[in-house]
């Protein structure tokens, strides 16, 4: 007998199997991520056109002035320089200095931050020769703000009290230059008499319409960031207590620039009285606050070369006093090169002992750790990084 047959069970299509994906490397975990060349890139590019915009807008006013005017007034000028003339030169320097210095001081303690006299003046004595040897302007001024804020431990506050007393003296500068212009005769006289009235409505309109906007719609966190901006320039400026030094010290400030340049205009050959040559001044400290400059050079010739020729005093001579006064100006900083290269020798010193190397380590490492927080909740419009921009103005006084 044969076996019975089993019935046959039909069997599944095959599925098709994808292709095996090869394994990803193993990543070591220990080694750095590689950074993404296409995050942050505009950024650096645009901050490193911003800083060399204003030098070569600088240097290409100073090449059409000698192109136009020759280079006879100016040589002329700076073969007029002697000792006497250098010495005065440190003179006024020397007490525009003290002056500054005494209202940065004043400003600092209205923000409740210690700056003692002697210490400021040396670390404005620095930030003016860094002013005038460096491109830019600035960098003496931002070096300042930085050291003065990690030293009192909290660079924010440092770095804003740095700007309100440089805008103090814009202010008065500002102030006082608009006096002279609109009563004292001058190029600019008629067109100033002019345009002032709607001007200044037209900025207070401007500041109401700000003021208004941010304090409505903006959200909290800004309108409690502006209004304590706010309080901190009332406290460091506006002050009963800081109100008559700031408002003395910036006097005196703008008076010491102003005789500076009536003496680069005696030195230059300029027999102009001190009434003909204050409006010509007030123009050219009004320019030199412009950020189109190497370290203070630019438009300052400029608009001292077109003044001067507008008024009858001839373009070559106001070339001629616009340049003695930055090389006098230059000298009266000099002091500030021995403050630095006194304070570097300290530096390697202090580095140089084993006593004295690891305490700056430690201390550095914690301050580093209260900055960025500070910074971090911190709003105020201006930064504390140099490469940020522009937060103080190069020559202002």
């Amino acid at each position: 007998m044969s076996a019975p047959t089993l019935p046959t069970v039909p069997t599944a299509p095959a599925v098709p199997t994808a292709p095996a994906v090869p394994a990803a490397p193993a990543r070591d975990l220990s080694a750095p991520p590689r950074p993404d060349p296409t995050v942050g890139a505009p950024a650096p590019r645009r901050r490193a056109l911003r800083a060399h915009l204003g030098t070569l807008a600088g240097t290409a006013v100073l090449a059409v002035l000698l192109w136009r005017l020759g280079t006879g007034a100016l040589l002329d000028g700076l073969r007029r320089i002697d000792g006497p003339t250098v010495l005065a030169a440190l003179g006024i320097g020397l007490v525009t200095t003290v002056f500054s210095a005494w209202r940065w001081a004043l400003v600092a303690r209205g923000l409740r931050i210690r700056l003692p006299l002697a210490a400021a003046v040396a670390d404005y004595y620095r930030a003016l020769f860094l002013n005038a040897a460096l491109p830019g302007g600035v960098l003496g001024d931002v070096h300042r703000a930085v050291r003065h804020g990690r030293s009192a431990g909290d660079l924010g506050r440092g770095v804003r009290a740095v700007v309100l007393e440089r805008a103090a003296g814009q202010l008065a500068l500002t102030g006082v230059g608009v006096a002279v212009l609109l009563t004292m005769p001058s190029p600019v006289l008629a067109e100033a008499r002019r345009i002032a009235p709607p001007a200044a409505l037209a900025l207070l309109g401007a500041l109401a319409v700000t003021l208004a906007l941010h304090l409505n719609r903006a959200p909290a966190r800004r309108g409690r960031a502006l209004r304590t901006a706010l309080g901190e320039a009332r406290a460091g400026l506006l002050s009963r207590r800081n109100l008559p030094g700031v408002a003395l010290s910036s006097v005196v400030v703008l008076a010491g620039h102003l005789a500076m340049f009536v003496l680069a205009a005696r030195v230059a050959g300029s027999a102009a009285s001190v009434a003909a040559l204050t409006p010509l001044a007030v123009l050219a400290l009004l320019a030199m606050g412009l950020p189109l400059n190497v370290g203070g050079w630019g438009p300052r010739e400029g608009v001292t070369a077109w003044a001067f020729g507008a008024a009858g005093l001839g373009a070559g001579t106001g070339l001629g006093v616009a340049v003695v006064y930055g090389v006098l100006s230059l000298v009266a900083s000099l002091p500030g090169a021995v403050v630095l290269v006194a304070r570097r020798h300290a530096v390697r010193y202090a580095g140089s002992s084993p006593d004295m190397a690891a305490v700056p380590a430690v201390s550095s490492a914690k301050q580093s750790a209260k900055e960025s927080a500070r910074l971090a909740s911190s709003s105020f419009p201006f930064s504390a990084d140099p490469s940020e921009g522009r937060p103080m103005t190069p020559e202002s006084v």
